[in-house]
């Protein structure tokens, strides 16, 4: 009887090892499964971009915009327009980032001012700005260590709160260099 018991005994723990021998091999075949769609996936899908689109990826937001990228266009802006379509505006984008303001001179419809640093990430907004009026607004809040900007966009007032736009928030747009931009394009 002894003898029997030992056979059950070396049959459980070779069995034990074929069990063993199966889950790694399981395991390690899983591994090489989610390996191999890891390295052909990509890791952040990048937002395909368009010369007359901001996106806006994190909220889901594209804005069709007019380029205003030289000075006559800068200083024109949308002056003496009487409305905005929803879900459109007017980018403005410098040379390089430089410190500015935006004023509000034969402009008949409220604003909001949206101003982005070289990364396209939103600095600052400026909601509801006063048509018509000469007080230069800033493209910095007080105590903003980097007050220069590289893009502007001008949407309807009350727009940029609607849409979810606020500081923190970056923007795609092929004219960022991508290899700074916190949301590149595709």
């Amino acid at each position: 009887m002894r003898r029997g018991k030992k056979a059950i005994i070396r049959t459980s723990k070779r069995s034990e090892r074929v069990i063993v021998m199966v889950l790694r091999a399981k395991l390690l075949t899983t591994f090489a499964c989610v390996t191999t769609l890891l390295s052909v996936m990509p890791a952040v899908a990048q937002p395909v971009c368009s010369p007359d689109l901001a996106v806006f990826p994190e909220i889901d937001l594209s804005v069709n915009v007019e380029i205003a990228d030289n000075n006559a266009e800068r200083a024109q802006g949308l002056m003496n327009r009487e409305s905005l379509a929803e879900d459109s505006g007017m980018l403005f984008i410098f040379e390089q980032p430089r410190e500015t303001s935006f004023w509000m001179k034969n402009t008949l419809i409220p604003l909001d001012i949206v101003f982005m640093d070289e990364t396209g990430t939103i600095r600052h907004v400026h909601p509801n700005a006063i048509p018509m009026d000469l007080t230069p607004i800033p493209g910095a809040a007080p105590g903003d260590p980097d007050p220069e900007r590289l893009m502007v966009l001008e949407v309807a007032g009350g727009e940029a709160q609607r849409m979810g736009l606020k500081p923190g928030i970056a923007m795609a747009h092929p004219r960022l260099d991508q290899s700074q931009a916190a949301q590149p394009c595709q």
